[in-house]
């Protein structure tokens, strides 16, 4: 089922939305297959580097999508969104000092929270179309996090897990991507 734009507000942004989707799913996949590949015998620093650089872009993603909404909403929860990953950057560079547990107990809370907040999003938005796969990778998200902090317990805790959450998500936004561009067409 496609759900058209019904808001000439929403109209104006989608295309940039649908953009920064293209972009994100991109990112995604390249960070996942960079994590996979760096940690698979420890974290090291390219592996660290790479753990605190995918909330950094997150916090870009929600910069430019604020700019881009401006007009079409509100942008308080995408404001949320940028200090909550802010703080999870911070928080794995730091954790990354006790190692791979640490990172994933840090990466376990943002995805908790981010799920929940990318789910208020959606759930704001879902008559522009496109964002029910984003309502279902929140909620996605949230579980995630939960398995990432009981992961984190595991003797041989491994970062893999968080490159498959990466591709999923990169893959909802992929979707999002293309049914933002069945609604504008159909608008």
């Amino acid at each position: 089922m496609v759900t058209t734009v019904d808001s000439p507000a929403v109209g104006g942004f989608a295309p940039a939305l649908r953009r920064l989707y293209f972009v994100r799913f991109a990112f995604a996949i390249v960070w996942a297959v960079l994590i996979f590949v760096t940690t698979r015998s420890g974290l090291g620093a390219v592996g660290i580097g790479l753990a605190v650089l995918y909330p950094l872009f997150d916090v870009g993603s929600a910069i430019v999508d604020a700019r881009s909404s401006k007009g079409g909403g509100s942008v308080t929860a995408l404001y949320v969104n940028m200090a909550i990953s802010l703080l999870a950057a911070i928080g794995t560079g730091i954790a990354s000092a006790s190692g791979v547990p640490g990172v994933l107990r840090v990466w376990g809370a943002w995805a908790i929270v981010a799920g929940v907040v990318q789910l208020i999003v959606g759930v704001r938005r879902r008559r522009m179309g496109g964002q029910w796969p984003m309502i279902l990778s929140g909620g996605i998200s949230v579980l995630a996090g939960a398995s990432f902090v009981i992961g984190a317990s595991a003797a041989n805790a491994s970062l893999a897990n968080v490159a498959g959450y990466a591709v999923l998500g990169g893959v909802f936004f992929l979707v999002s991507a293309i049914r933002l561009g069945r609604a504008a067409k159909a608008n």
